[in-house]
């Protein structure tokens, strides 16, 4: 998640995050492939990362911090390797919780790699501790993990896991390690993406194509949702598939995935362009120049210049080199804050009715200090043009929005968000022109309706008040 938003890390500002980012490698140079796999997919998480691999016996490495940080001159021995990068949605943030998760059992080594949330994992939890299963983490990711192991062991690796993802409620994406065999696993609803490619080397599944790209890869095709793919030296194998209703998030196409990427046979640049052309379409203004919020409203704002005849221009540019993180207690040093990442190119705002193009407004508050730098140097008006519809409910498939209180739309109308933030107006892509960009009805829109895919337990959903 390279924007203005992650890298902040302010909490009143920040834009959501997905859960991890997950890989798994068979075949040569493994774990090679695997470190240069997870750096590809760094955007997905930057809180831990960790890899596991298996040469008859298990060696794994995680820790805090980017892949970079944690994986240096170390080689972790193995044909068979499972990755992860975490960014936490359930569960505490410390490498206790970092992934992937490995146990020893009677069927030998099993660890999953794990992209989404379980949204009844507290009560699963409680059940396997009846049973007597000890936990070492607060993730939900171990608590799927013992889930699965218990059902293998009683009734094999196929239908243990059918068994399993039986009970298991929620999103998830796995890369599964069972001794030397490597497997795929998505929910029935296909909340998350995965895809499978090869590469000279071996056979691998990741979370996005650019992982597949990166290691000079080519695709095969996605993990159907409800599919669980075997995977070895030789190729792969669909083992089952548990066929439901079908519910890809939304957010993967408008923020989370990077634009090279290909999912479930859509590439995300192209969806993020068709949505500024819809955008422009839908919420047209007599303007001067559109600008995107680097880097997330790039796509958008190419679209909405095209459709709409407006030059595009690059207005804001982003300091890559500043630190990492902020954790900043007033208004004036989060201005600050967005005065040391961002500034202004002065020639192309001076005196200009801006066109300000983003992909998403989840709190608001980065956006009202945004317009505010842009007002300071010079722009005469700002429109703003948001590439998703007004975000008014909670997500408990794997994205940190959890509380009502993080959105500015979930009480306010357009015009009372636009007073807020400071915009001369406010449009976003309606919930149809979002459908219609993407290419298709089979979305998750929880966080948009209020209305899921999926029952959610009472224990998952937060205290509101």
């Amino acid at each position: 998640m390279d924007s203005l938003h992650q890298e902040l890390d302010i909490t009143t500002g920040q834009k959501p995050s997905d859960e991890c980012a997950v890989v798994g490698y068979i075949g040569n140079n493994a774990y090679t492939n695997m470190v240069f796999s997870l750096k590809a997919l760094q955007h997905r998480g930057q809180e831990s990362s960790g890899i596991a691999t298996f040469d008859g016996k298990i060696h794994i490495k995680k820790g805090m911090g980017l892949v970079s940080e944690v994986f240096h001159n170390e080689f972790l021995d193995g044909k068979v390797a499972i990755g992860h990068n975490r960014y936490s949605t359930a569960g505490s943030k410390g490498v206790e919780n970092a992934g992937p998760f490995v146990i020893s059992s009677s069927t030998g080594y099993i660890g999953i790699s794990h992209n989404g949330e379980i949204t009844n994992a507290h009560c699963l939890r409680e059940k396997l501790k009846e049973k007597g299963y000890i936990f070492y983490s607060s993730s939900d990711t171990e608590v799927m993990l013992i889930e699965m192991v218990s059902e293998i062991n009683k009734y094999g690796i196929r239908d243990g896991i059918k068994k399993a993802m039986l009970k298991i409620k929620g999103a998830y994406a796995l890369a599964i390690l069972i001794n030397d065999t490597l497997y795929a696993l998505r929910d029935t609803f296909g909340f998350r993406p995965l895809i499978m490619g090869k590469n000279d080397d071996g056979y691998m599944v990741a979370s996005e194509s650019a992982a597949i790209d990166t290691v000079s890869g080519t695709i095969i095709r996605d993990v159907k949702p409800g599919e669980l793919v075997e995977i070895n030296e030789h190729g792969y194998k669909s083992i089952f598939t548990i066929n439901s209703k079908i519910a890809h998030c939304m957010f993967e196409y408008v923020y989370f995935a990077r634009p090279d990427s290909i999912i479930d046979k859509r590439e995300v640049f192209d969806v993020r362009y068709r949505i500024g052309l819809k955008l422009a379409m839908e919420n047209p203004v007599n303007a001067d120049v559109v600008v995107p919020v680097p880097d997330s409203g790039r796509s958008q704002a190419l679209g909405y210049s095209v459709y709409s005849k407006i030059p595009y221009s690059e207005g804001l540019i982003k300091n890559r080199y500043s630190d990492r993180t902020f954790i900043l207690p007033d208004q004036k040093s989060r201005y600050d804050a967005i005065k040391i990442k961002l500034n202004t190119i002065k020639s192309v705002i001076n005196g200009k009715k801006v066109v300000l193009v983003d992909d998403s407004i989840v709190r608001g508050n980065t956006m009202k200090h945004i317009i505010k730098l842009l007002r300071k140097d010079g722009a005469a008006e700002v429109h703003v043009r948001v590439g998703s519809p007004p975000i008014i409910a909670p997500c408990y498939f794997g994205v940190d929005m959890k509380t009502k209180n993080d959105f500015i739309a979930d009480s306010k109308s357009i015009d009372a968000i636009r007073k807020e933030i400071g915009a001369d107006s406010l449009g976003y892509i309606t919930i149809e022109g979002l459908k219609e960009s993407i290419g298709m009805n089979e979305l998750c829109t929880g966080c948009l309706t209020g209305i899921y895919p999926d029952d959610i337990p009472e224990g998952a959903k937060p205290n509101y008040t």
